[in-house]
């Protein structure tokens, strides 16, 4: 607000908002969805109810993926080719995973049963790329793409921290539209998963400070204390929440099924919101303000009318999409 006060443009604001909201969705989405992918690995039954209950949604979730990435483009063009070309290899390797787990969901429903095993096993391996390529992503983008030791140690970690993450929402979406034995298998899953998301989270809190004095100031330093000091409160409290209802699930009447795959978005919402907030307003870490990453404010104005029209008709037939799959996960069929 202070920089918007001495004058700064309010379209690059904006257009970090957009960008930050499109990746947001994305990991809520197609996290689920790389999630239930990542827990066909640890079971040989259900795979096909599985794939059933992520069949409509998995394509669209992905339009998240495209819309951040073409905005990044577009609106920010001077950061992009230091974050894109930082993270050239993990970005290969992600759209590698993204590509055979698309061509594993197909060609499974044509194989023959004894070929069927292996694309089973394309669909597991690539959704586990997939995640992978993105936590490393997000843990080398937090220590500002610098490639020490104790860097890439970290963005391992938190490589390990997002599969244990997607593979927890992913199962808590399975508990939503599960029924029966899957329904139980995904409460377990879920409740072995909940505390290594919890360790992640805070591998990343401990980090993130002392990447900067800047973000130190703005974690520990008063006035800016005040707007982070919520987030790790309600944090903790969703964590024992999830915890406390994940042991009364499954219930005879399917009460509070939806309860686990909600608490996971606002865990999600939490984590981004605390990132955001630290980064904010570099869009390359302590590199390059979003003002000086931004194209022109005319090119910028045309492509907000744009957005505009666009972001609209992507959340229409994504709501309506779940409208009408909403319920339990029928057979799975490719018709």
């Amino acid at each position: 607000m202070d920089l918007l006060a001495h004058g700064q443009s309010w379209l690059p604001v904006a257009f970090a908002g957009l960008l930050g909201l499109s990746i947001l969705l994305y990991v809520v989405l197609d996290g689920y969805d790389l999630g239930v992918g990542i827990l066909t690995g640890a079971t040989d039954a259900h795979k096909d109810r599985m794939i059933a209950s992520i069949g409509p949604f998995w394509d669209a979730n992905e339009t998240w993926l495209v819309l951040a990435v073409g905005l990044l483009l577009v609106a920010f063009p001077f950061a992009q080719g230091t974050i894109l070309g930082a993270l050239y290899l993990p970005v290969a390797a992600m759209l590698a995973g993204l590509i055979l787990r698309g061509v594993a969901f197909d060609f499974r429903a044509k194989a023959q049963d004894g070929h069927r095993i292996w694309w089973d096993r394309a669909f597991f391996a690539g959704s586990l790329v997939a995640t992978l390529a993105q936590g490393y992503m997000l843990g080398l983008y937090i220590t500002g793409f610098e490639r020490t030791a104790g860097n890439v140690a970290f963005a391992v970690l938190t490589a390990v921290s997002l599969v244990a993450g997607y593979a927890f929402i992913g199962a808590s979406w399975l508990i939503l539209k599960g029924e029966g034995d899957l329904q139980r298998r995904a409460v377990r899953w879920a409740r072995g998963t909940l505390w290594l998301v919890a360790l992640g989270f805070v591998a990343v809190s401990v980090v993130t400070p002392l990447m900067s004095e800047r973000i130190f100031a703005k974690w520990f330093e008063l006035p800016y204390l005040l707007l982070l000091a919520p987030v790790p409160l309600v944090t903790a409290g969703l964590f024992v929440l999830l915890d406390l209802v994940l042991r009364v699930l499954p219930t005879a009447s399917d009460r509070f099924a939806w309860a686990p795959f909600a608490g996971a978005i606002a865990l999600f919402a939490m984590g981004f919101y605390g990132l955001a907030y630290s980064f904010f307003p570099y869009v390359v870490p302590e590199q390059t303000t979003i003002w000086e990453a931004a194209a022109s404010d005319a090119s910028l104005m045309i492509m907000f009318v744009g957005a505009c029209l666009v972001l609209p008709m992507i959340a229409g037939y994504t709501a309506l999409s779940y409208w009408i799959f909403r319920g339990k996960a029928g057979a799975l069929r490719y018709d």
